[in-house]
C-alpha cells in the first residue's frame, strides 16, 4: 500500500467505527504557549481532555502533520542518520474523550493491522504497563495474543501530559523486521535496536496526578492512541528504513536529480528530503524563517538542508527547488501546500540566498580567528560563536581546518554548546500544572453581540488563584457570571470593561478574559459586598467597546486590501486592537512603499464610504471555508464558527470574508475614516501597520493641519504653498553648505604646508601625527593625500576633534606599505579613543568618542611606529 492509501485507510476505519474525522490542525499551536510545535496527535484535543473544551462528539480520528526540532521535543541532530528520525512526520490517531476505554481500544488497533492491513499476528509483539491487568486480560484473554509475543514494562509504558494532569498506563504494538535484523524483543536487553519497531501507541488516559505525585482517578477515563504514518509505511512496503517508503524515495529522486548524486542512500541527500516537508508545512502555516522561536528554528533547518547540498558539492540555490515535488506527494491530502507553493518557494530561495551572503560572514571571521592563532587548533569558542551566531557549519570549519593543517577544540566546542543548552532550557515554557487551573461547571453565555448591558448571576469568584465565596470592599479578583454582555479578550481584541451592580454593591471591571467556556470579569470591588449567587447588572463601558469595534472592524478591511495590493501571501500573524488604535502583524517579505499604502488606506477608505452592512452567520468550519472565510493565524475554532462579510460585493465575492468572533459596527461607513500611523518590520518575513479610525482618526488630521498652519506662519506663505518655500530652502541649504565646504578645505589645503614641517624621524622614515581644530573631517582624505605627496615617503595620521567625538584618517604611502599597514595604524588610534576603524594598507579612516585621549595618542603614535618597523 502506498502511504495515501494507508492514511486513507486508517481515516475510513475509523469514521466506519462511529469517529468524526477531523483534519490536521496547524504546526503552530492555537493558544498554547507550552509547545513550540505541533508534535502529537494530541495536541488539538489538549484541552477537550482536559474538560475546557466540549466538542459535539466524543470519539475523532485525524491524521496530524508533526513537528519535532525544536524545545523539548528535538530530534534534528539525529535525522538523515537514523532509520526513522524525522523533523516533520504524520501521526494517526484515533481518541474517545470519555466514550470507550481499554477493550474497544484494543480491539479497534488489532482488526484494523490484522484485518485491514493483513499484517500476520505472529509479526507482532504487544506491551502493557506492569500495573495493568487489565489491558493485559483484554490482550491475552479476549483478543488472543499469545504469551510468547507479550511483555509488561515499567516507565516505557506509563504516559502524562505533563508533571501534573492526565495520565495513564499505555499499551504499545510493535513489528517484528525479522531475525536478519539484529535486536530482541521490548524489555530484553537488547530490546534497543532495529528488529522490533514500534508502530503504535495506545495511552488510557484514567488519573490526574496532582502536585504531590499522587494518582486520583478520572470520572471520566479516555483514549489517546497514535501510529506514525511514516513507520507503517514501511512494514506495509517491505523496508525497514522509512527513508525507503514510496513518500521518500520521490522526494529523494527529486532531491537527487537538483543536487547531482545518484546514491539514493546518501545521508545528505536524506536530510534535504526530510527537511523539505518540515520546512515547507512550516511555512504553509505561517511561520517564516527569523532569529528567534519557531522562525528561528525553521532557519536552522533551511540552512542545515543547504549546507547538506553544499557538502554534495552542489553550490548554487536549489532547496526551493524541491516544494513541487513534495506538492507532487502531499499536496492531494495537504491543499494548503499547493495552494501556497509559490509562497514556500518564494520563502526558501531568500533564505538560502541570504544563507549565501552568512557564509562569507563567516569566512571572513574564520579568516580573522585563524590570523590570531598562537597554536595548531582552532579554539572552540570560535567554532561555537562562528556556528551560533553565523550558522557557519562545523564540518565546513572541520574541513578548512584540515586543509591547513590544524585542529578544533573539540571539547571546548561542547562546552559552549552545553552552556547554551542549559539557557536554552532555563528559558524553556514547556512545563505546565494543569491541576492549577480553575474548574467551573457549565458555560457563560455571551450576550454581548447585540446589547451592552444585562443581568447575570456569579457563579463562582477566584482570588489570588482560588476560588471564594465573596469579595469584600476594596479586595480584587474575577467575577464569573452564568451570561454576560463582556467580551472577552480574543483573536485580537481586548476584554471589555465597565461595572458589576447588584443595588449599592459596585464592582469595577477593567479587563475580561477566558478561563475555558467562562469569562472571567476581572477588576476590584469599590463598594460593598458581593457573593457567589449574587444577581448583578452587567454594564459595559459603551464608548470603550463602540471605538473598539471600529477598530476591529477596520482591520478587517485592512486586511483584505493589503492582500489585493501586495499579493495572496499576505497572511496574519498577529493584532491588537483597543479603543485608541489597531496593530496589524503580516507576512510580507519587505518594507511596504509609502505609494502602496497610500493605496492600502485609499482602498480601505473606499470600502468604508460604500456604507454596507456588516453581515454576521453562525455556521460550521467546514461551510465557512467553502464560502472563502479566512480562518486567523493562531486562533483556534470549534465546530461551531462565526463569518463576518464586509465590503462591496462583486463577482468575486464580498471585499472581506474571515472567521471572527469580535464585536463589530453594524455598517462600514461607522467606521468614519482609517488613517495609517506607521509601518514597520518585526522580523525577517513579518511587517506591522498601527492605524487609527473615526474620532481618532480626524483628531490625527486636525493636529496634522495645526503643525501646517504653524510652518506656514513661521516661514510667513498660505499652507498651499508650502512645500514650493521649502524646496526653495533647502535648495539654497544645499547651496551654502557646498560653498561652506569648499572655504574648509581650501583652508585644510593652505594648513598643509605647515604640518608636512611637523613630520618626526622614526626608525629612518617620516611621520605626521597631528590634530587640526576647526576642519571638515570630510576633507581629512583629501588632506591625508596631499601630505602624502609633500612627504613622499612617510606615514600620517590626521585627526579632526569635535565635541562629542574624533574623526582619523591614516595613510601610509605605497612604498612602506609592505612594512606598516594603514589598518594597522587606525585600530591602534581609534581603540586608544575608544572607538574602531580600518581600511586599505595605504588608506583607512575610523573615529572614537573619548575626545580627551587624542593628546595621548599622539604622543604614542612614534612609538607604536617604531615597535611595527621592528
Amino acid at each position: 500500500m502506498k502511504s495515501a492509501q494507508i492514511r486513507e485507510a486508517f481515516l475510513n476505519y475509523f469514521a466506519e467505527q462511529g469517529h468524526t474525522r477531523v483534519p490536521s490542525s496547524s504546526l503552530v499551536p492555537g493558544n498554547d504557549p507550552t509547545l513550540m510545535f505541533t508534535n502529537a496527535g494530541m495536541v488539538q484535543f489538549k484541552d477537550t481532555f482536559l474538560g475546557q473544551e466540549p466538542r459535539p462528539y466524543n470519539r475523532a480520528a485525524s491524521s496530524q502533520r508533526c513537528v519535532r526540532a525544536g524545545g523539548k521535543h528535538n530530534d534534528l541532530e539525529n535525522v538523515g542518520y537514523t532509520a526513522r528520525h524525522h523533523t516533520f512526520f504524520e501521526m494517526l490517531g484515533n481518541f474517545s474523550f470519555g466514550d470507550y476505554f481499554k477493550r474497544e481500544a484494543i480491539q479497534f488497533a488489532w482488526q484494523f493491522l490484522t484485518g485491514v492491513l493483513g499484517l500476520p499476528e505472529e509479526r507482532l509483539w504487544v506491551t502493557v504497563h506492569i500495573s495493568d491487568d487489565e489491558a493485559a486480560d483484554i490482550w491475552l484473554k479476549e483478543v488472543g495474543v499469545s504469551a510468547d509475543r507479550f511483555s509488561r514494562l515499567d516507565e516505557d509504558n506509563f504516559w502524562q501530559m505533563g508533571d501534573t494532569g492526565p495520565c495513564g498506563p499505555s499499551s504499545e504494538i510493535f513489528y517484528d523486521h525479522g531475525a536478519d535484523v539484529p535486536g530482541g524483543p521490548p524489555g530484553s536487553e537488547d530490546d534497543d535496536l532495529d528488529r522490533y519497531i514500534e508502530i503504535w501507541n495506545l495511552v488510557f488516559m484514567q488519573y490526574e496526578r496532582t502536585a504531590d505525585g499522587e494518582l486520583h482517578p478520572l470520572p471520566k477515563p479516555s483514549v489517546d492512541t497514535g501510529m506514525g504514518l511514516e513507520r507503517i509505511a514501511a512494514v506495509m512496503q517491505g523496508v525497514h528504513s522509512n527513508y525507503e517508503i514510496d513518500l521518500f524515495q520521490a522526494l529523494l529522486k527529486a532531491a537527487g536529480a537538483v543536487v547531482g548524486c545518484d546514491d539514493l542512500e546518501e545521508k545528505s541527500l536524506r536530510v534535504i528530503a526530510d527537511h523539505i516537508r518540515s520546512c515547507s508545512f512550516l511555512i504553509a502555516d505561517g511561520v517564516m524563517p527569523s532569529n528567534e522561536g519557531r522562525g528561528y528554528v525553521l532557519r536552522r533547518i533551511i540552512r542545515r538542508a543547504v549546507r547538506h547540498g553544499h557538502k554534495l558539492g552542489h553550490q548554487q540555490t536549489f532547496f526551493y527547488k524541491l516544494v513541487a515535488a513534495l506538492v507532487g506527494q502531499m499536496g492531494e491530502a495537504y491543499p494548503e501546500l499547493q495552494e501556497k507553493q509559490a509562497l514556500i518557494e518564494d520563502a526558501l530561495r531568500k533564505e538560502e540566498e541570504q544563507f549565501a551572503r552568512t557564509l562569507d560572514k563567516g569566512m571572513a571571521l574564520l579568516e580573522e580567528g585563524l590570523a590570531s592563532l598562537e597554536r595548531d587548533e582552532i579554539p572552540g569558542e570560535l567554532v561555537f560563536t562562528l556556528y551560533d551566531t553565523y550558522g557557519f557549519p562545523v564540518d565546513l570549519t572541520q574541513d578548512i581546518a584540515r586543509e591547513r593543517g590544524l585542529t578544533l577544540d573539540m571539547a571546548g566546542y561542547e562546552t559552549a554548546m552545553e552552556a547554551q543548552r542549559e539557557r536554552a532550557r532555563a528559558a524553556g515554557k514547556f512545563k505546565v500544572d494543569y491541576t492549577g487551573t480553575v474548574e467551573i461547571d457549565g458555560e457563560t453565555e455571551f450576550l454581548g453581540y447585540g446589547t451592552t448591558t444585562a443581568t447575570g448571576n456569579i457563579v463562582a469568584i477566584i482570588k489570588d488563584g482560588e476560588q471564594v465565596d465573596q469579595l469584600e470592599e476594596g479586595e480584587s479578583g474575577a467575577v464569573v457570571l452564568d451570561r454576560t454582555p463582556f467580551y472577552a479578550e480574543s483573536g485580537g481584541q481586548v476584554g471589555d470593561s465597565g461595572y458589576l451592580q447588584s443595588g449599592d454593591n459596585r464592582f469595577e471591571v477593567s479587563d475580561c478574559t477566558k478561563l475555558g467556556a467562562h469569562h472571567l470579569h476581572q477588576g476590584k470591588l469599590l463598594k460593598g459586598r458581593i457573593a457567589v449567587g449574587d444577581r448583578v447588572e452587567a454594564d459595559v463601558a459603551d464608548d470603550v467597546r463602540q471605538s473598539t469595534a471600529l477598530n476591529h472592524s477596520a482591520t478587517h478591511l485592512l486586511h483584505a486590501a493589503l492582500r489585493k495590493v501586495l499579493g495572496e501571501h499576505v497572511t496574519q500573524k498577529g493584532s491588537l486592537v483597543d479603543s485608541e488604535r489597531l496593530r496589524f502583524d503580516f507576512s510580507h517579505p519587505e518594507a511596504v512603499t509609502h505609494k502602496q499604502l497610500r493605496a492600502i488606506e485609499s482602498l480601505v477608505n473606499s470600502q468604508i464610504r460604500a456604507n454596507t452592512p456588516v453581515e454576521t452567520e453562525e455556521t460550521d468550519i467546514e461551510t465557512a471555508k467553502s464560502k472563502g472565510a479566512m480562518a486567523l493565524f493562531g486562533e483556534k475554532y470549534g465546530d461551531s464558527v462565526r463569518v463576518l462579510t464586509m465590503g462591496e460585493r462583486t463577482s468575486g465575492g464580498a471585499f472581506s470574508v474571515e472567521l471572527c468572533g469580535g464585536t463589530h459596527v453594524a455598517r462600514t461607513g461607522d467606521i468614519g475614516l482609517l488613517r495609517i500611523v506607521a509601518e514597520s518590520g518585526i522580523a525577517s518575513g513579518q511587517r506591522r501597520i498601527e492605524a487609527v479610525t473615526g474620532a481618532h482618526a480626524l483628531a490625527m488630521f486636525d493636529e496634522a493641519q495645526q503643525r501646517l498652519d504653524h510652518a506656514a506662519a513661521l516661514l510667513k506663505v498660505r499652507p498651499d504653498v508650502l512645500a514650493d518655500k521649502v524646496e526653495q530652502l533647502l535648495t539654497s541649504n544645499r547651496k551654502l553648505e557646498k560653498e561652506v565646504a569648499q572655504l574648509k578645505t581650501k583652508l585644510a589645503s593652505g594648513a598643509g604646508g605647515d604640518l608636512s614641517s611637523q613630520a618626526v624621524d622614526v626608525a629612518g622614515i617620516k611621520l605626521l601625527a597631528a590634530s587640526l581644530d576647526g576642519v571638515d573631517p570630510k576633507s581629512l582624505r583629501d588632506l591625508a593625500d596631499q601630505m602624502k605627496s609633500k612627504l613622499g615617503s612617510g606615514v600620517v595620521l590626521l585627526a579632526a576633534p569635535g565635541e562629542e567625538k574624533v574623526a582619523l584618517v591614516a595613510a601610509v604611502t605605497k612604498d612602506l606599505t609592505g612594512r606598516l599597514a594603514a589598518g594597522d595604524l587606525m585600530r591602534f588610534a581609534a581603540g586608544k579613543l575608544g572607538g574602531k576603524g580600518g581600511g586599505r594598507p595605504d588608506m583607512a579612516q575610523g573615529g572614537g568618542t573619548d575626545v580627551s585621549a587624542l593628546p595621548g595618542l599622539l604622543k604614542e603614535v612614534p612609538s607604536w611606529v617604531e615597535s611595527q618597523l621592528g
